[in-house]
């Protein structure tokens, strides 16, 4: 198999990669996002690769579709039914505010509760029978749903991670009634303690699997009829891939697949730029999703929160994610503050520059009125970008109440957005223990490397790696990930008290569920990996630390010994009265995939005059600055020059301030180092 293709649908645009590794040579295209139909965007662009259908080995999709709907409230339709007494448990959550103080705020429940239904049942935290499932009641519950129009159920029990049979018989009696595939049990999902956040992850799940499996089987549909003969293979936030055909059973898993593909990129490319450390920078139109890659890996979390009192207990890479991207609409508050995002302008109509309607300034307008983008040449269009049109939008809507001409206020909402961009940056390394001056900085999405000079500044960040694709790094991702699944069962029991062979059985089970979910994918790799972890914390304490556990059983010693280690090295601390409890074990298979030479994004031979284009004034810190221009395809290797100085390129615009230095490395990054 030759030909890889990635696709990564964004809010604005959708991205797109070929490679093939037998000519080492690629292809990309870059379309608008058609939001009313992703899957119009997502053909166009296919046709624009070159490549007939038939002719694709590998073709891996990343979305946002089902992120899109959870955030926005446009999820299929959802019901519940649970244990009697517990149907708010969706709502009451863990009694926190949408705003710290005051009582100010509001929450939208992922399933309302006329559609939250109750059945006697209950089972006790050790999977004791306590009251007996009254399956009349469920058959019931499933009628009165359906009768109410709703499209998919969850059925989540108390303590089903222990004890599942009720919940799946609960589950097989609503499925002989339902009539469609969406029915969910809450064990399907996750084995873990804590009946919120299972509910929500499953609520999760329920709403967005009909939304995401009839847009994915749209496309598969529409691919098979052009001729393409395999599997659509689909990301998962873990930051491995899925088939198509797993995608209504699996649902929930695609939630942010779409920057988790940036960031499993940003690795590859640190490890070949010999980086071990970096802090990645999404930034496409809507948003800006930041992630740690620590030793070459990104950090891998359980425990997220998509939205205020909407956790999600899938294991995902840890993405902390701002509303501000390139169509971030800037304006000012009610108190005549001003701010950036995080309402989009989108696609449609997009920023003022992109000529489609649109009327309010964005991140984009200020930059293209700073001489940062090229006006003559803009994504998506013929037309040069109307900076008249800018100017009187950025004095009318925010200037002439601050005093501010059209430069002035451009400049400032600039300011803002890389404040706001720094700020995430320091939320998800300093607030977490790491120091930003111990990374480098690898910006990406269309909009990244415009402001990844500037971030890194605000942050003391002394390099910043920019890939040969910054637009398409997700699209990238999608190539380079394997086939992962994770499993989770919580046992929550003291360490010393455990039953070895209850352990290892418990592994054993999730390592042969891996595996039959590969075979079912019927997707070809060249090595099957299975990985191990505890997740350990002392009695009393409720935040827990992961360990692996190494070698082929379960060592209760070796384990204790390296969870003491851990907590001592995190905490600066040892407790050794207290009483170390195992809460989860989790197993993860990886079907891994011959490895992509990144080689084919090699420079080409030439010189640093040959790749300039000429000089455009652009405005840094107060001051207009004759700036030469450069085409990011003619950049030779090895070649060095200092700022300032623009890098274009189709997909994405880099901008090198007063003071920094830009090297081309071996496989076509851009290493900048800031002096100053």
């Amino acid at each position: 198999m030759t030909i890889s293709v990635g696709v990564d649908v964004g809010g604005t645009f959708t991205d797109f990669l070929l490679l093939d590794s037998a000519s080492s040579s690629f292809r990309t295209a870059k379309v608008p996002t058609t939001v009313d139909d992703r899957s119009r965007g997502f053909l166009q662009g296919i046709e624009e690769l070159g490549s007939p259908a038939g002719a694709i080995d590998w073709l891996v999709h990343g979305t946002t579709a089902g992120t899109n709907a959870v955030l926005e409230r446009k999820g299929a339709v959802c019901g519940l039914i649970t244990t009697r007494g517990f149907r708010d448990t969706l709502e009451l959550g863990r009694r926190t505010r949408p705003t710290p103080y005051g009582l100010a705020g509001e929450f939208e429940p992922l399933i309302s509760r006329e559609n939250r239904l109750e059945v006697s049942e209950r089972v006790d935290a050790e999977g004791r029978v306590v009251v007996a499932l009254d399956e009349d009641e469920v058959r019931a519950a499933a009628h009165a749903l359906l009768a109410s129009g709703v499209e998919s159920v969850v059925v989540h029990f108390l303590h089903s991670y222990v004890n599942d049979a009720h919940e799946a018989r609960a589950a097989e009696i609503v499925r002989e009634i339902w009539p469609n595939e969406h029915v969910v049990a809450g064990h399907e999902i996750i084995r873990e303690v804590r009946e919120f956040e299972r509910a929500s992850t499953a609520a999760i799940h329920a709403g967005i699997g009909p939304v995401v499996s009839r847009y994915i089987k749209s496309v598969a549909g529409q691919l098979a009829d052009k001729g393409f003969e395999h599997e659509l293979l689909i990301m998962q936030a873990n930051g491995g891939m899925m088939a198509s055909s797993l995608v209504a059973e699996q649902a929930v898993q695609t939630v942010m697949s779409g920057p988790a593909a940036g960031v499993l990129a940003a690795a590859e490319i640190a490890k070949a730029a010999k980086v071990d450390n970096i802090i990645t920078g999404d930034m496409g139109g809507t948003s800006f999703d930041v992630a740690l890659v620590v030793g070459g890996q990104p950090v891998i979390t359980a425990e997220k929160d998509l939205a205020y009192a909407v956790p999600i207990r899938v294991p995902m890479i840890d993405i902390h994610t701002v509303g501000a991207g390139g169509g971030s609409i800037a304006r000012l508050d009610k108190a005549g503050m001003l701010r950036v995002g995080p309402e989009s302008a989108g696609s449609f109509p997009g920023p003022i520059g992109y000529g489609r309607g649109g009327v309010d300034p964005t991140i984009t307008d200020a930059n293209f009125l700073l001489g940062r983008l090229n006006p003559d040449q803009v994504t998506g269009s013929d037309a040069r970008a109307p900076l008249e049109a800018i100017a009187a939008a950025m004095t009318g809507t925010i200037g002439d109440r601050l005093g501010f001409d059209a430069i002035q206020t451009a400049s400032a909402v600039l300011d803002v957005a890389i404040s706001e961009l720094a700020g995430a940056i320091r939320l998800i390394s300093i607030e977490k223990g790491h120091d930003p001056r111990d990374f480098a900085l690898m910006p990406f999405g269309g909009a990244g490397p415009l402001h990844a000079v500037a971030i890194a500044r605000e942050l003391g960040i002394p390099r910043v790696v920019v890939p040969r694709f910054p637009g398409l790094t997700s699209a990238l991702g999608c190539i380079l990930a394997d086939v992962r699944h994770d499993f989770v069962q919580t046992v929550n029991q003291p360490l010393a008290e455990l039953d070895t062979f209850a352990i290892e059985a418990i592994m054993s089970a999730q390592a042969e569920a891996g595996r039959a979910l590969l075979e079912r994918e019927k997707v070809t790799v060249s090595d099957v990996r299975i990985q191990h972890e505890a997740d350990l914390l002392f009695r009393g304490q409720s935040h827990v630390l992961k360990i692996p556990i190494d070698g082929t059983g379960f060592d209760r010693e070796r384990l204790l010994a390296a969870f003491v280690a851990a907590y001592e090295e995190r905490f600066d601390l040892s407790l050794p009265e207290m009483v170390p409890m195992l809460m989860n074990v989790r197993t993860t298979l990886v079907g891994a995939r011959d490895p992509i030479d990144l080689t084919a994004f090699r420079p080409k031979a030439g010189s640093l005059d040959a790749a300039r284009r000429g000089i455009r004034r652009v405005f840094y810190a107060g001051s207009w600055l004759d700036t030469p221009i450069y085409a990011r395809d003619a950049l030779p290797a090895d070649a060095v020059f200092d700022g300032p100085a623009i890098i274009e390129q189709p997909d994405s615009t880099l901008v090198l301030d007063p003071g920094s230095t830009a090297r081309i490395d071996e496989i076509g990054n851009i290493v900048v180092e800031l002096r100053g």
